[in-house]
C-alpha cells in the first residue's frame, strides 16, 4: 500500500476523533447559555424521535438564558416535558408560545468539577488518537510490499500526523478551559 493511502485512512479516522472531541466538549457547561448544549435532545414529535433543532429555533437571549420557540406550538408541552427529564439543571419558564430556559450561575466548585471532567474527556481523545497510530503501525510492519527504509518513513510521516492531532486536541481542550475557568 502507498503512503498515501496510509494517510488517508489515517486523517479519515482521526477527523471522527476530533468531531466527536468537539461533541463532547460542547456538552461542558461553560456558566453560559449555549444551544450546544440542548440541540441534539430528542423530542418525540408524532411518535418520530427527531433532534430539538429540527422542530424549533434556539436562540440566546442572554448569557444565561435561552429561548426555544417550537415551529409547531402543539409540541411545546412534549419539549417541555422531555427538557425536564433530561436532568440539565436549568429552570424552565412556559410562555405558552415559547420555552426561556435559565442556566444557574456557575459556582467556582461546578468550574473545578466541569475542567476535570474536560480533562478526561480530553485524555479519551488522545487515547483514541493512539489506538489509530497503533493500528495503522502494525499494518505499515506487516506490509511486506515495502522495504524497512521504507517502513520507516510512514511510521514518521504516520507520527507526524498523530502529533499534529494530539496537538490540535491539547489547544481545543485548554481554549475550552479557559472559558470554563473565566467568570
Amino acid at each position: 500500500m502507498e503512503l498515501n493511502e496510509y494517510l488517508l485512512e489515517l486523517n479519515k479516522e482521526l477527523a471522527k476523533n476530533i468531531d466527536n472531541f468537539e461533541m463532547q466538549m460542547t456538552k461542558i457547561a461553560v456558566g453560559r447559555a449555549n444551544p450546544a448544549l440542548i440541540n441534539k435532545i430528542q423530542i418525540n414529535y408524532y411518535d418520530s424521535m427527531i433532534s430539538l433543532e429540527e422542530i424549533s429555533a434556539i436562540s440566546i437571549a442572554s448569557p444565561l438564558q435561552l429561548l426555544v420557540k417550537p415551529y409547531d406550538v402543539a409540541v411545546l408541552k412534549t419539549i417541555e416535558k422531555t427538557l425536564l427529564d433530561s436532568k440539565l439543571n436549568i429552570s424552565i419558564a412556559n410562555e405558552g408560545h415559547q420555552l426561556r430556559l435559565t442556566y444557574p450561575q456557575m459556582t467556582t466548585e461546578k468550574r473545578v468539577e466541569m475542567t476535570k471532567q474536560l480533562g478526561s474527556i480530553t485524555e479519551h481523545a488522545r487515547v483514541i488518537v493512539r489506538q489509530f497510530r497503533q493500528d495503522i503501525n502494525k499494518k505499515i510492519k506487516n506490509d511486506s510490499e515495502l522495504s524497512e527504509d521504507l517502513q520507516k518513513q510512514y511510521l514518521d510521516n504516520i507520527q507526524k500526523e498523530i502529533d499534529r492531532s494530539i496537538e490540535k486536541i491539547n489547544k481545543m481542550s485548554k481554549e475550552k478551559e479557559k472559558d470554563l475557568l473565566t467568570i
